[in-house]
């Protein structure tokens, strides 16, 4: 049986391909992440809890725009190490639309949603320091990106202000009250996506030295 470690490139793949002296630095195919089935099963679960929490989330009293869909992107980013993974918030609103129905302004919120995933695939390859102050960034642009694009989508289609540049203002000032919960709830849930990340792959570090240790004593 081979207990090559599937996420080591084979020697001539290593020749091939500069970038796979660190596999690492490169995506994760579906056979690896087959063979890593926690790190999808793991993205499963955090997916299903922000789409249920943005359910209950108005029935519990929750503040206004405290959701997790953001922390939950970046952490399928980063345990599926793969440009796909972008797509979680979309799963996650369509989902909860479904049942919530839609407002006048999806379009905003979904294309805000599609910027906020595109940004955090950027850091998939990120490890130590790096990676967190990419949770700061992605948690704070993250949530003054939706904001902005989100009010301003109020402005334009919703018909709740006037026209005019007063009227942008008004809407950014309504907003601000959700601004600072999201942007809250996000500079504490991005960075503990990324610490949840880290003892992943740390504990695949320990069981891969683990079985290391056992084929060599067999």
């Amino acid at each position: 049986m081979d207990d090559r470690d599937v996420l080591t490139p084979a020697a001539g793949d290593r020749a091939r391909d500069p970038r796979a002296q660190d596999p690492r630095a490169r995506d994760l195919t579906v056979a690896e992440l087959a063979h890593r089935w926690w790190r999808p099963a793991t993205v499963v679960l955090v997916l299903a809890a922000a789409v249920a929490w943005r359910l209950v989330a108005p029935g519990l009293g929750a503040p206004p725009n405290l959701e997790i869909a953001t922390a939950a992107t970046f952490l399928a980013v980063l345990l599926l190490r793969n440009r796909w993974a972008a797509v979680v918030p979309f799963a996650v609103v369509a989902v909860s639309d479904a049942v919530l129905g839609n407002t006048q302004i999806m379009w905003f919120t979904w294309s805000a949603w599609a910027v906020i995933g595109l940004g955090a695939i950027l850091a998939r390859h990120l490890r130590g320091p790096g990676r967190y102050a990419a949770a700061l960034g992605v948690g704070v642009g993250g949530s003054l990106w939706f904001f902005a694009w989100t009010n301003f989508g109020v402005w334009l289609m919703d018909g709740m202000y006037p026209a005019t540049l007063d009227g942008l203002l008004a809407s950014y000032v309504a907003g601000l009250p959700f601004l600072r919960t999201m942007l809250l709830g996000n500079l504490v849930l991005v960075p503990l996506a990324a610490v949840i990340a880290s003892m992943v792959e740390r504990a695949e570090t320990r069981a891969e030295a683990a079985g290391s240790l056992r084929a060599v004593q067999h």
